[in-house]
């Protein structure tokens, strides 16, 4: 009997001592958020880049806010109504969701962003760097919905175009233009809501920092093809295929979109300087994958090259792709800090190496790192932010 009381004892002190050192201290400098729905106060956001949310649920047993991956735990009062924060985040923009009773659905406080393949929540964690994709009194360029068929596809599509300040306006004057890819599980409103591409473009202009331009953003959403089920067969005398990712030709449809639909219809109806020295492609993630391949193989096509988060071009790559070092005036490769310290992080072998051996052979590179990021919005406007004002400088 007194084993068992010391035991319980000494169990409940150990909790005890657990809980006393878990019990962090937060800053109550809570801000609601930028990206939030008109007038709601939540969610919130302090100055250590906490996420504070508040939902009403008061049939719910058990609320939590995901965000970063990471599940956080609410706390119910005797309204029914549920708040609870998240650990520090990185600063700038990030997707998360509500979990009640085990159900994931968004945040009705915020505004709506597609990411991760679904509209959802956002939110906005303040940067001391914000200033550059912030909105200001200064000359602004537009966003314009462009609705056109795709031969390619057989289907109706859509894409945006932003459009410089006083396009309308300077009516004789014609245009380089950038073809601009989202990442994996996003779609084409990705870099102007997410990205505030627009924004970051109209403050480089305004400041003389960056040559006006058109920017393209369509969708290069690609999905696997379905598989029929094998025949019966004797396992045991199988031999297993080696397995590559991602699979060969994903982006094929997505190029001959890209160079029969989409890039005519654009030359077609905007006023644009229609050839391959006033053509660049980038993207993030996925996006910047297809940039490499879709450039690699047509490097008759574009001038300049941008890959945010998405992988890198090598010494193999240029060597395989007649006239890749001749045409290519620019190859632009940027990361997330966070991101370099993943030991897995190249899909086609070290990033930083790899630029270095492409510049060693006479290729105009710039490398640029995101500090304290990782593979995240930030890290693509900042990365954007450096690689605009290279473009369309000859």
């Amino acid at each position: 009997m007194k084993k068992k009381l010391l035991l319980s004892i000494l169990f409940f002190g150990i909790i005890k001592i657990f809980l006393a050192q878990s019990q962090i201290k937060v800053i109550e400098d809570f801000k609601p958020s930028t990206a939030n729905q008109p007038g709601n106060e939540y969610p919130m956001v302090n100055s250590e880049g906490r996420v504070r949310v508040q939902i009403s649920a008061p049939e719910a047993k058990k609320v939590q806010l995901d965000i970063g991956a990471v599940k956080y735990d609410l706390i119910r009062d005797e309204n029914g109504v549920w708040t609870g924060e998240s650990a520090p985040q990185d600063v700038g923009f990030h997707y998360y969701q509500l979990n009640i009773d085990g159900a994931s659905v968004p945040d009705p406080n915020s505004l709506y962003f597609y990411g991760a393949g679904r509209w959802g929540s956002g939110i906005e964690v303040h940067a001391e760097d914000e200033e550059f994709y912030a909105l200001k009194n200064v000359a602004h360029g537009q966003v314009r919905e462009h609705i056109y068929f795709s031969k390619t596809n057989s289907s109706m599509r859509r894409c945006f175009v932003y459009t410089p300040p006083n396009y309308d306006k300077n009516t004789e004057t014609r245009y380089p233009v950038l073809y601009l890819q989202h990442g994996g599980g996003e779609d084409e409103t990705g870099w102007s809501n997410q990205g505030k591409v627009n924004l970051i473009m109209d403050n480089l202009i305004a400041e003389g920092k960056a040559k006006p331009f058109i920017i393209v953003m369509d969708n290069g959403t690609w999905r696997m093809p379905k598989r029929e089920k094998p025949a019966p067969q004797d396992t045991a005398k199988k031999e297993e295929r080696p397995k590559t990712w991602p699979p060969k030709g994903w982006a094929d449809n997505f190029m001959k979109t890209m160079l029969e639909d989409i890039i005519p219809v654009i030359d077609t109806n905007y006023r644009t300087i229609a050839d391959p020295k006033h053509r660049a492609m980038a993207g993030l993630s996925m996006g910047g994958m297809q940039t490499r391949i879709i450039t690699l193989a047509n490097p008759d096509k574009f001038s300049y090259v941008g890959m945010f988060s998405g992988g890198s071009i090598s010494l193999e790559d240029i060597n395989n792709s007649p006239g890749f070092k001749e045409n290519i005036k620019l190859v632009f490769i940027s990361y997330g800090s966070r991101e370099l310290e993943n030991p897995r992080i190249g899909l086609w072998g070290d990033p930083k190496l790899n630029t270095e051996e492409i510049t060693k052979a006479g290729m105009n590179t710039h490398f640029y790192v995101s500090p304290l990021t990782a593979h995240e919005w930030q890290s693509w406007r900042r990365g954007f932010y450096q690689f605009a004002p290279l473009l369309f400088n000859d």
